[in-house]
């Protein structure tokens, strides 16, 4: 098969990924493997191939919002059969016995695997993945259009519900791109308002477009205080103005698994119990409620298309 495979940091004749042949990989026990229809680009993915985040395995092939088709089933697989479209997710696998696991939390795992940081992933013509963390995609989705629900929309979809947003409430989204403009869809279907602030004016017209009741810069403080706010962009200098947008009590979620510093700031923004939580990977519980409300409303993803070299 054909694969992008990253070896380090150094770019290999001035890329970063090495376009190569590596042999088709066999599933094991309890595994299926999928010949890749499409995989969307995360911002993860370019925080490991960049180096923010180390890479836990090298070489590695990137890649963790996938849509494929079943070819084959490892020994002791039950949920799919060959030929059913399927979508892998950043959630690979979990150890299923840690304390984490045992309490539900499986999000917080003391032994993950990620697709596309510590095994191989979607950028290649097929991989390998647990059957037990590979979901059944709605009818409705192209392969293009339901990549991006795999992450960008399973993510957006848990930090609106860690930011404890109800209907009727006011949200700010800051950073318009993938995740928040699946987010704003989910958000708009339960009755909320959404508030977006990011700094492309590209995205501004995208929000505004997708229903949003105001769309600002960075520099801009929403006209109204906020009941929950959502950071999507990785900038850590954005938290300060997000508390001050928020109303007393209100929740501000980290969507990002990487953030630039956080900034020096009074504890009066804090005051009044406000509240900052971050948001760390997904459930499978996440990705099946998602998906079941993606369907319903229907999402409609914006996408641009490459190929794989």
């Amino acid at each position: 098969m054909k694969a992008c495979v990253l070896y380090g940091q150094q770019p290999i004749e001035g890329r970063p990924l090495a376009f190569e042949e590596r042999p088709e990989p066999e599933p094991g026990p309890g595994e299926v493997l999928l010949r890749i229809r499409a995989c969307a680009v995360c911002r993860t993915d370019l925080h490991v191939i960049e180096g923010d985040l180390t890479p836990k395995k090298l070489p590695l092939i990137p890649g963790h919002q996938v849509v494929g088709e079943v070819v084959k089933c490892g020994l002791g697989t039950s949920r799919f059969s060959v030929g059913q479209r399927a979508g892998v997710a950043w959630l690979h696998r979990t150890c299923g016995g840690c304390i984490y696991c045992r309490e539900g939390k499986e999000n917080l795992c003391l032994e993950p695997d990620f697709t596309g940081y510590t095994v191989d992933g979607g950028y290649a013509g097929y991989m390998c993945a647990a059957e037990s963390f590979v979901y059944a995609l709605p009818q409705g989705f192209s392969d293009i259009d339901a990549a991006p629900l795999l992450c960008a929309g399973i993510i957006g979809f848990r930090s609106l519900r860690l930011c404890g947003i109800e209907a009727g409430g006011r949200l700010g989204l800051y950073g318009f791109g993938a995740a928040a403009h699946v987010a704003t869809q989910v958000a708009r279907y339960w009755g909320v308002e959404v508030y977006a602030i990011t700094r492309d004016e590209r995205h501004r017209k995208l929000a505004e477009d997708l229903g949003v009741v105001w769309a600002g810069g960075p520099a801009d403080q929403p006209p109204e205080l906020l009941d929950a706010a959502i950071i999507f962009a990785p900038a850590g200098e954005i938290v300060p103005a997000a508390l001050k947008a928020l109303k007393r009590g209100g929740t501000l979620a980290l969507g990002g698994i990487h953030m630039s510093p956080i900034p020096e700031m009074a504890y009066s923004l804090l005051y009044h119990e406000r509240v900052v939580r971050s948001v760390a990977n997904n459930t499978r519980e996440d990705g099946e409620r998602f998906l079941e409300i993606a369907a319903r409303i229907p999402i409609r993803t914006h996408t641009k298309i490459f190929g794989l070299v």
